[in-house]
């Protein structure tokens, strides 16, 4: 049996803190993994301009309740399901997910938890594990399931190289550029194609 490993954020739904930076007006909110690598630096510089702005959970909540799969991602996700195991390996937080997890049907989702105080600052970030997209594929593939995953992010791309297959997708031209090994689309037509192609079974688009 094979396992779709998916992304979430930019790939089946929009960037939640680029959805938050721009509601809020606080432009610095807008990097994500597709221009920081260092996920630790990244959620520490997060953390300190929402404790700078005075904003917490209550504030990120209210934008994602508001926000809906990209267009195409539950058609692709109905699809991937008649054919594959699916599995969402991300690096956001559970506390965040739920309302898109909902819109997608409600596929397995392995990401990290946030903490917050009674007023609903977020005071910490706790990952699920070291490097937890490539951790889960390797423990996929010693359970002898075939991976095929497909991200955008820097912080996909241990993931898309531990995988029997990676792909990219919605990927910005610079991880492109530093990851030619991974087929490149921009679709999810074109995805389906690469799921097809990289599969070991017989797959009718």
């Amino acid at each position: 049996m094979e396992i779709a490993c998916l992304d979430l954020e930019g790939v089946l739904v929009p960037e939640i803190w680029i959805a938050f930076a721009e509601k809020t007006g606080i432009q610095e909110l807008k990097k994500t993994t597709r221009d920081e690598p260092d996920y630790d630096v990244l959620m520490n510089y997060r953390l300190d301009l929402l404790r700078q702005h005075g904003l917490g959970m209550n504030e990120i909540q209210e934008v994602i309740a508001s926000l809906k799969p990209l267009d195409g991602a539950v058609e692709f996700i109905d699809w991937l399901r008649e054919r594959f195991q699916i599995v969402i390996l991300s690096d956001t937080f559970y506390e965040f997910a739920s309302p898109l997890m909902k819109q997608l049907g409600y596929p397995t989702l392995l990401c990290h938890r946030l903490e917050s105080d009674a007023n609903g600052a977020v005071t910490n970030y706790k990952l699920r594990q070291a490097n937890p997209k490539r951790q889960a594929i390797v423990a996929f593939k010693s359970l002898y399931y075939r991976t095929i995953a497909a991200g955008d992010s820097y912080n996909d791309t241990t993931m898309l190289g531990e995988a029997d297959a990676g792909i990219l997708f919605h990927a910005p031209q610079n991880v492109i550029d530093e990851f030619p090994q991974f087929p490149a689309v921009q679709t999810f037509a074109a995805l389906k194609q690469e799921f097809v192609r990289a599969s070991n079974r017989d797959i009718e688009l």
